[in-house]
């Protein structure tokens, strides 16, 4: 029997935390996925086996096995057993597949990293990654926008492309744990993000400075840029800010169930999480109109047409008090349509697609 298994790869990359936007989308199809896992032993034949730091390792459960990795894995990466396929789940991870691999695909999040430089740089990084993709059998892009930027930016572009949007879990009958710092306080707007400056959290600033009877609440991940966050409300006096970082699956649970809405003014997404998640709560989600998020959004979310304080403001005013129980519904079922059930199907058709066929 062993002779005809057929092993597949999901290299998780070197994740240091499961908060970020590609640790939620990371955790939450590997979820998936190892749910089906021995399903796809029985039916199929197949193994699946998650490559991620050894710190997470069972973190999955018994059903797949483990592979560590390594800075050098760059470079080469070896191990005896022979893949029929490897799945790098974000275009960000560098370590190359195992040698003998028989096919690669790769998903594709967004390339707003080709967006932040220029001239003679901006053509090396388009070269060099157009190279990468030439070497898979497939790539995944999370939505159209993100399908119609590889056309565009990768062009020419002869590796097969398939969108597979992102799932969205519905935290809506989670547990909740109130963040304490908020409880019994006035109501609040939130934004959810791994605070970057492609999140335009300087306009936020701005919409927080030009409203300061309004409260409101930045949730994410720590890293670098919360530093700058701090030291821009300072600059300005802005003190109706609260900054939750690194928060549990329950206590964001609470804040969009506690929220007014969501504020997303994000200059650049490949799919944008946050949004749909507060959807699934019925609330009133205001956007950008760039790249990604009219396609999430849709008709059931609001979108700012300025980024000045003033006009950040009337935007909220004026969707908070349209946000009627229809219109709460009508966000439900935007964000209904996204899945994680459904994003993990796909890819399990895919790979069975694109397996060789057992020996």
């Amino acid at each position: 029997m062993s002779d005809s298994l057929r092993h597949i790869g999901i290299s998780f990359g070197r994740v240091e935390h499961w908060y970020d936007g590609l640790g939620e989308y990371s955790q939450r199809l590997g979820q998936e996925l190892v749910a089906r896992a021995a399903a796809l032993r029985a039916e199929h034949g197949i193994v699946l086996h998650l490559h991620l730091p050894r710190r997470w390792h069972g973190r999955f459960g018994p059903d797949v096995g483990y592979l560590g990795n390594h800075t050098l894995q760059r470079l080469v990466h070896w191990r005896a057993t022979r893949f029929a396929l490897w799945h790098v789940l974000h275009q960000h991870i560098r370590l190359r597949p195992p040698l003998g691999t028989r096919a690669c695909i790769e998903t594709v999040h967004d390339l707003n990293f080709l967006h932040t430089k220029h001239g003679a740089k901006l053509e090396r990084y388009r070269a060099r990654y157009r190279r990468r993709l030439a070497q898979r059998q497939c790539l995944v892009a999370i939505s159209e926008h993100v399908a119609a930027d590889i056309r565009r930016e990768m062009a020419p572009c002869v590796v097969p492309l398939k969108v597979i949007h992102n799932g969205v879990a519905d935290l809506s009958q989670a547990p909740r744990e109130p963040v304490a710092e908020l409880a019994g306080g006035p109501p609040f707007l939130l934004h959810v993000s791994r605070m970057a400056p492609s999140k335009n959290i300087v306009a936020l600033v701005a919409l927080a400075a030009a409203w300061p009877e309004q409260r409101f609440v930045f949730a994410g991940a720590d890293g670098p840029y919360v530093a700058e966050v701090r030291r821009m409300l300072a600059e300005r006096l802005v003190s109706n800010v609260r900054i939750a970082l690194d928060v549990s699956e329950a206590q964001k649970a609470w804040l969009y169930a506690s929220c007014r809405g969501l504020l997303f003014p994000s200059l650049a997404e490949g799919f944008g999480l946050p949004p749909v998640e507060a959807m699934c709560f019925g609330k009133a989600v205001f956007l950008s109109r760039l790249t990604s998020l009219p396609e999430v959004g849709g008709d059931a979310a609001y979108y700012f047409d300025a980024f000045d304080g003033a006009a950040m403001r009337a935007t909220v005013e004026a969707g908070l008090a349209r946000h009627t129980v229809q219109r709460a519904a009508q966000a439900v079922a935007q964000a209904h349509r996204f899945g994680w059930s459904r994003c993990a199907d796909a890819y399990v058709q895919l790979y069975l697609r694109l397996l060789p066929p057992p020996s």
